[in-house]
């Protein structure tokens, strides 16, 4: 288990990088403005990895790998509250 996150920290410091003055400062692929938010919404929306790098062929799997294990770890990182349904 240690190994994994080794493994995913070590990617995200490689591909993941945020620069206030690139997109905002939201997370991006090291070197592009393909931000992590994109990744996921394309992998949301039902694209595949080999999609993603089809449109982006200057992604590799570990860029898109990369981004998944930020983002796994930004909501490890959150606190989550229960949403609790009031009367009408």
């Amino acid at each position: 288990m240690q190994q994994m996150k080794d493994r995913d920290e070590n990617m995200q410091k490689q591909w993941i990088v945020s620069n206030p003055k690139v997109m905002m400062g939201k997370p991006v692929i090291t070197g592009t403005r393909i931000t992590v938010e994109l990744i996921l919404e394309k992998l949301a929306a039902g694209e595949t990895i080999e999609q993603i790098l089809e449109a982006h062929p200057h992604l590799t799997r570990e860029a898109v790998l990369a981004a998944l294990a930020f983002a796994k770890e930004a909501l490890r990182a959150d606190v989550v509250y229960p949403l609790v349904e009031t009367p009408a």
